[in-house]
């Protein structure tokens, strides 16, 4: 099932403005950037941010499960998606543990 735009939306308008929020569509569902950094997904309508390990100390207590068959598994976020200062630094923590995306080649 393909994820509603309109959640991608909700959810990208929660985080505040400093984090470059952006979203890619991919097979019907949504890839969500911070900052050129890809820190998540959003999957028949749930959100799930990668797993990093401050973000498993900020969440405490995770809830992981895939997004897709076959998936690595993910942060699944439900509860706490409308906390926009507490998903703003969700993702700022996430985003500052991940690597900074590769230079794309040259055709």
């Amino acid at each position: 099932m393909a994820s509603d735009p309109s959640i991608v939306e909700y959810v990208l308008d929660q985080p505040h403005a400093d984090l470059g929020g952006s979203q890619r569509k991919m097979f019907g569902e949504y890839g969500l950037y911070s900052n050129g950094k890809f820190f998540g997904v959003i999957c028949d309508n749930r959100l799930f941010i990668k797993p990093t390990d401050a973000g498993r100390a900020f969440i405490q207590d995770p809830i992981e499960a895939p997004a897709y068959p076959g998936a690595k598994p993910s942060f699944l976020i439900e509860d706490k998606i409308e906390d926009a200062e507490w998903l703003s630094e969700l993702v700022r923590i996430t985003a500052a543990e991940l690597p900074a995306p590769k230079p794309k080649k040259k055709n």
